[in-house]
C-alpha cells in the first residue's frame, strides 16, 4: 500500500472540486509532471537542500538549481550554516484560482514554495477582503457609543 501525501482541501470547499479530483492532481503531478514542481524541477516527496533564496541542490544530478529549475553555477560564496532544507510536497494548483475550471492547461504541480508564490496575490486580496467585510458588518450593527468609545481608546493608545 502506498501513502499519498495531499494538499489539504478545506471542507466548506469540497464541494467546488469534482468528484475525481484525486485521479485529475495525480494525472498533473505524477503523470505530465513526472513527480517534479512544473516551476522549479523539486521533487515530490524529498528532502532539498536549499538556500532560502530559491536555489536549491538537485542531489539526483548532483547540481544546483535556480529558482525556475534551470542548472546554475552558485559563485558566491555562502556558509554551509545558512543551508536549509525542506521537504517537497507537489500539490495539484489551478493557475487562475478557480477549482471548478479543471482543464488540464489549468493545472500545475507545484511544490510548497512555488504554489505560495503563485497564489501570493491571491492570499493578500483575501486577507484584504476578510478585513473589510469585519469593518462593514462592525459598522453597519455595532452601537455607536461603542464605536466611538473603541476608536477613543485607539487614539489614545496611539498617542501614548
Amino acid at each position: 500500500m502506498t501513502h499519498r501525501i495531499t494538499m489539504p482541501i478545506r471542507p466548506e470547499n469540497r464541494w467546488l472540486y469534482p468528484i475525481d479530483w484525486r485521479q485529475v492532481s495525480d494525472t498533473i503531478r505524477f503523470g505530465r509532471a513526472g513527480a517534479r514542481c512544473e516551476q522549479c524541477a523539486r521533487p515530490h516527496r524529498r528532502f532539498v537542500a536549499h538556500l532560502g533564496d530559491g536555489r536549491w541542490w538537485d542531489a539526483e544530478t548532483g547540481c544546483w538549481r535556480s529558482e525556475r529549475g534551470r542548472r546554475i553555477a552558485v559563485r558566491d560564496r555562502f556558509e554551509l550554516a545558512g543551508v536549509r532544507t525542506t521537504y517537497v510536497v507537489l500539490a495539484c494548483a489551478h493557475l487562475d484560482h478557480d477549482p471548478g475550471h479543471n482543464m488540464p492547461a489549468n493545472l500545475a504541480a507545484l511544490c510548497q514554495r512555488c504554489h505560495m508564490l503563485h497564489d501570493a496575490a491571491e492570499h493578500r486580496w483575501q486577507r484584504w477582503w476578510n478585513a473589510f467585510r469585519l469593518r462593514a458588518l462592525r459598522d453597519l450593527y455595532e452601537d455607536p457609543r461603542l464605536t466611538h468609545e473603541r476608536l477613543a481608546r485607539g487614539h489614545t493608545l496611539a498617542r501614548g
